[in-house]
């Protein structure tokens, strides 16, 4: 079966804070965007609490940052080029950035925060958008947030509440038609073994790495190693993923970490986005040990073709589904 004649592929991937979708997975993002996959990027929160990191930001003529409400508009038009620079369709889920809690004791989260919303309440509008955008793949981070971050956290738990429920009619019953995603993913951002290569070889270059000092910090050695199982080959997509990080021109120093690393050296010793398969809800190849995925879409694209050749039956199906 041709591509014309199957089923549109659609990738979702939900992310806490506008900047996020340019630090982790976006090089993928913009691949799949420009291959013909339809993908959509959520940002739970608006990033209301996010101080300016970057240290020659200048607050746009006619905005200001001092307050929750001109941070969001700030940020809101920062994440509309974000997404035009990686070529895919965004929507904002609408709650208030909980803030990174700093003290000992730390402080309580402020009132209202996405961090201490039920959970059923902060998941059904992504139940709903799950089951409107009707993805076949789900990305997000693991349980921990890949960093103690509130809202990181409950992006997490947010996510794998949709995946979960989304399917089910007897669950959030008023938020749209059921629709089963087929397999969740856990982004990967910064592990050891990317940090570790880049760091060798920059230094085999004879240029000086921003990594070694983390690298060899009891804290860096105490991270828990998260299995991989897929790496996403995305280095034609760096330079796409360069210009969404720039775009949020608050958060990112165009001469600071995020740029340190020269890009012919990334794509040599590390040219992939790396995942971890968490749940699969259609069957899927075996690995043999040592194996990994390439794809995200490994498994999908075989049961939209089956489901597409099934007769009848299948095609009726792949018509209400489309």
């Amino acid at each position: 079966m041709s591509e014309t004649e199957r089923e549109p592929l659609r990738l979702m991937a939900v992310h806490a804070h506008p900047d996020d979708e340019s630090s982790k997975g976006a090089a993928t993002t913009a691949r799949y965007a420009a291959e013909g996959v339809e993908v959509l990027v959520v940002t739970c929160t608006g990033g209301e609490r996010g101080d300016i990191l970057n240290p020659s930001y200048v607050v746009p003529e006619g905005h200001e940052f001092d307050s929750l409400e001109g941070r969001n508009a700030v940020r809101r038009e920062e994440m509309a080029r974000s997404a035009a620079a990686l070529g895919v369709r965004h929507r904002w889920l609408g709650f208030v950035d909980s803030g990174l809690p700093e003290g000992d004791p730390l402080p309580p989260l402020p009132e209202g925060c996405f961090a201490l919303v039920p959970l059923e309440e902060a998941s059904e509008p992504l139940v709903r958008l799950v089951r409107e955008f009707r993805p076949h793949v789900m990305t997000t981070y693991d349980p921990s947030g890949g960093y103690p971050h509130p809202d990181h956290i409950k992006c997490h738990e947010v996510s794998a509440e949709a995946f979960a429920a989304a399917g089910d009619p007897a669950r959030y019953p008023g938020a749209g038609d059921p629709w089963e995603p087929m397999k969740l993913y856990y982004n990967h951002g910064f592990s050891m073994e990317s940090l570790r290569a880049v760091h060798e070889a920059m230094e085999g270059a004879g240029l000086e790495s921003p990594f070694g000092d983390w690298i060899e910090s009891r804290a860096a050695r105490e991270i828990p190693e998260r299995e991989v199982t897929t790496y996403v080959p995305v280095s034609d997509y760096f330079s796409r993923r360069d210009d969404a990080l720039r775009a949020h021109a608050s958060q990112i120093d165009p001469d600071g970490f995020f740029f340190a690393v020269p890009r012919d050296i990334e794509a040599e010793v590390w040219p992939w986005d790396e995942y971890e398969l968490a749940e699969s809800n259609i069957p899927l190849p075996a690995r043999a040990a040592g194996e990994h995925e390439d794809d995200l879409f490994v498994g999908v694209r075989e049961a939209l073709g089956a489901r597409s050749g099934a007769g009848d039956d299948g095609r009726e199906h792949a018509e209400v589904n489309a």
